[in-house]
């Protein structure tokens, strides 16, 4: 099997039918445990022309693809300029992790404006959107009992924690397990999902459901006590933002 982050990505984006002002690996990958069998995750902003704005048809805000690369699955999902940012501003962890992504494959000067925008954007109540996930994929854990969401449900709330705690957005696991009270079994189960993705988690199912139920409660608790504002304060700028990105365009 190809590492799957040795392929030449950029092809993929000069594909695209709309100028793309980023692109990064998401999933798995980014996480810090992706499979031998693992899919590339790939994220980004499209912009769209102003025309397709002000004209009576709905423009295509989203766009999705799903293919074989090499031997390699790859999804890319990609969000108008104007989207990515209202998802920004709905406390939405997901997108400023895309943002964020160390792992670039395509990068502009609007793409590095809109990431120093990011911290602008933080409130403590980000804490919602990781605790909702983190409640996803416990269900999608107890219904499957598959490893894969059982790491998603840790990843997501010691991302919540750290990032409420620090102000930074990191989801990668093994990095948070020597920042955050992470179990002591999650590197074995890092290990583990390496060998496969679908692979079924060999757990004692009562202790991680403690330890997920206790990491619920460090992520209130770094909630309450948080120094991140209530509310964006980057609404104006990153509203001038948009503006001027499409006109320049």
């Amino acid at each position: 099997m190809i590492d799957a982050l040795d392929i030449d990505l950029a092809p993929v984006v000069a594909e695209q039918p709309d100028p793309v002002l980023f692109a990064t690996v998401s999933g798995a990958h980014l996480y810090g445990f992706p499979s031998r069998d693992s899919d590339v995750d790939l994220r980004g902003v499209h912009l769209l022309p102003a025309a397709d704005l002000v004209g009576l048809r709905e423009p295509d805000e989203t766009r999705s693809r799903m293919w074989l690369r090499d031997g390699v699955e790859m999804d890319l999902v990609t969000h108008d300029l104007r989207k990515f940012v209202r998802l920004m501003l709905r406390r939405n962890g997901y997108v400023l992790e895309q943002l964020l992504s160390p792992l670039v494959v395509h990068t502009t000067d609007a793409h590095r404006e809109l990431t120093e925008l990011a911290p602008g954007v933080l409130t403590s109540h980000h804490a919602h959107h990781y605790r909702g996930f983190a409640n996803t994929q416990w269900r999608l854990f107890e219904k499957t009992g598959e490893l894969k969401p059982l790491l998603y449900t840790f990843r997501v709330l010691l991302t919540g924690v750290h990032l409420l705690r620090s102000g930074e957005v990191q989801p990668h696991l093994p990095t948070l397990i020597g920042q955050v009270d992470a179990p002591g079994y999650l590197p074995e189960l890092i290990a583990a999902k390496a060998e496969r993705e679908h692979g079924d988690a060999d757990v004692d199912h009562t202790r991680v459901a403690a330890d997920v139920e206790r990491l619920h409660g460090v992520l209130d608790e770094a909630q309450a006590a948080s120094v991140l504002p209530d509310a964006p304060s980057a609404y104006d700028a990153l509203h001038a933002f948009v503006v001027r990105t499409r006109l320049k365009s």
